[in-house]
């Protein structure tokens, strides 16, 4: 696959395949016991399933490709390389590639004791192929 950004592709991301749609990889890129920060990189058509991370925040700052994030209850929001998207603790959400392009983002996450990740359904596949 070619890398669509400037930061490293990193290996299959296979610790957490059973929560994604299509192949995704995952480049750690710093942290200590305050932050985490990693390059999440989607193949065409791949996204995580919705999921919450609960006690903490997610900002994910697109840095290649085309791709999409989704608040619950919202409609999906395009992300392009240099757009940014806050997703609040305790809000089920998904994101992932656009159905016919590559997308990574840098996804940075505080770490705090006593939060989680809930790992929900997958997005719904006919709803997902209908976006551009």
């Amino acid at each position: 696959m070619d890398n669509p950004s400037a930061f490293p592709l990193g290996k299959p991301n296979d610790a957490f395949a059973q929560y994604f749609d299509g192949q995704s990889y995952l480049a750690p890129l710093a942290g200590d016991d305050q932050v985490n920060v990693a390059n999440v990189t989607f193949e065409p058509g791949c996204t995580n399933h919705w999921h919450i991370h609960h006690g903490i925040c997610q900002i994910l700052l697109a840095v290649g490709g085309r791709g999409y994030y989704q608040i619950e209850g919202q409609e999906p929001v395009e992300l392009k390389p240099g757009e940014v998207a806050y997703i609040p603790p305790d809000t089920k959400h998904w994101h992932g590639a656009a159905p016919t392009e590559a997308f990574a983002h840098v996804a940075v996450m505080p770490k705090k004791e006593g939060s989680s990740t809930e790992w929900l359904e997958p997005v719904d596949e006919e709803a997902y192929k209908k976006l551009a």
